[in-house]
């Protein structure tokens, strides 16, 4: 039988980690991790494995369980060792994830009567949802694939849901891994990468390749913005790989004020063929380097 990983170490916190810190870990792992959005092979076993995690370290009296007996306090087969499984009084389940321990009554019944282990899912829906409706029935879950740029600055789709055309507004500043709630069902949107920049939460990242004398000597060269071209101003001696901050040229916030920055990464391009007078010219400049 294969060992369990730690749950601290599967969240990616400490043993001395607060309710909070437990808590924002889960969601970026559990983002990161769920099939919806992850098609990785594996994908769906490390999801369930986050959400085994954080209910056992979110509830006070199973973290404490855990860090007194570790995976034996969950495993109704365990025996042995220092006193033994906790769970002596019995216990019934179907999977990973739905263990019920029940108490035979007397001293020798389970301290952790009640401590059910739900499904993953619901989980995932109550913490980044606030819960289901239809009296507790899981909502429906689709995905939408949309344009880079339709994220970044928002849109509005026409779907067909259950033969039902429905308008779905994308507000500015969505990501990969956004859930839009709408009606009785949700959609997760898969964003298209751009060829031209890479996000980083709402800051963005663009190359420019600019020449070898703009580099040495300095100029201005224009660079792509979501909003368009930009004229920015390369200093004298630029080093390849440099990086020119634009403030509010990012991402708007998804919901709130404000916009992260552009960086431009500029990239010294470096001619591969030189006629006679650019040969003699770098010759000698390399004479007086």
């Amino acid at each position: 039988m294969a060992t369990k990983r730690d749950f601290y170490e599967t969240l990616g916190v400490s043993k001395s980690a607060s309710a909070d810190e437990i808590k924002a870990a889960y969601r970026k792992m559990a983002l990161k991790h769920h099939p919806d959005k992850n098609k990785e092979a594996g994908a769906e076993d490390k999801f369930k494995g986050i959400n085994e995690a954080y209910q056992v370290l979110s509830d006070a009296q199973k973290r404490a369980a855990y860090d007194q007996y570790g995976h034996a306090a969950f495993d109704p087969s365990a025996s042995g060792g220092m006193g033994g499984s906790p769970f002596r009084g019995g216990a019934a389940g179907q999977g990973p994830f739905n263990w019920s321990y029940q108490s035979s009554g007397g001293a020798g019944g389970s301290p952790f009567e009640g401590m059910d282990f739900n499904d993953p899912f619901d989980i995932f829906e109550n913490i980044f949802s606030g819960g289901f409706g239809g009296g507790g029935q899981r909502r429906a879950r689709y995905s939408m694939r949309i344009e880079f740029m339709e994220a970044v600055k928002g849109a509005e789709k026409v779907i067909e849901v259950e033969g039902k055309k429905k308008t779905i507004k994308i507000p500015p500043g969505a990501n990969d891994g956004t859930r839009i709630r709408f009606d009785e069902f949700d959609i997760t949107l898969d964003v298209k990468p751009s060829d031209t920049f890479k996000r980083d939460n709402y800051d963005l990242y663009v190359d420019q390749a600019i020449s070898f004398a703009t580099a040495a000597l300095g100029g201005n060269v224009e660079v792509p913005t979501i909003e368009g071209a930009l004229k920015v101003k390369v200093r004298p001696g630029t080093q390849s790989h440099s990086l020119i901050r634009l403030r509010g040229e990012g991402v708007q916030h998804l919901q709130a004020r404000g916009k992260g920055d552009l960086y431009v990464r500029l990239v010294v391009r470096v001619p591969e063929k030189l006629n006679r007078e650019q040969k003699r010219i770098l010759e000698e400049l390399q004479e007086v380097e």
